[in-house]
């Protein structure tokens, strides 16, 4: 078993704070931005930010649908980490302020892969199809952000 590790990032154009205040609310505005690989979305505690557990099935393929329950910390400012706990998958959300009113957004995600040819087509292919799903996730904040 190896770790995987997908990454993507993206421009914002909104201010850092209000971006960081957007991606941990997971009552409204987490549901309004997510691609369509994500289903069975709920709040089951909290809803904005550190102490919330959030429910939703993520389909990487039609036959690959992972079941996740994730926990939500924020162990330093402009970053956010959710944690499932059914896997060992950690996703950690980073925001930076680039410029007056702009925001680069950053996703990385880690898990424990399979071993064997699973494995290695899981490290070739996963990454790059999670960075997609990643990028329109950023593109869809912006775009709700801008709509204010």
């Amino acid at each position: 078993m190896s770790q995987v590790v997908a990454t993507a990032g993206g421009i914002v154009s909104a201010p850092a704070e209000l971006v960081v205040r957007a991606l941990a609310d997971y009552e409204t505005v987490r549901p309004r931005i997510l691609p369509v690989q994500f289903s069975e979305y709920r709040v089951e505690a909290g809803g904005h930010g550190v102490g919330t557990t959030v429910h939703w099935k993520f389909a990487a393929t039609s036959k690959r649908v992972r079941d996740q329950l994730l926990d939500v910390t924020e162990p330093a400012p402009g970053t956010l980490v959710e944690t499932d706990r059914n896997s060992s998958m950690v996703t950690t959300w980073t925001v930076l302020a680039a410029d007056t009113g702009v925001t680069t957004v950053r996703v990385r995600t880690t898990w424990n892969g399979a071993g064997g040819i699973g494995g290695f087509f899981e490290r070739t292919f996963a990454p790059k199809g999670l960075a997609r799903v990643y990028s329109d996730l950023i593109a869809r904040l912006d775009a709700e952000l801008a709509a204010g």
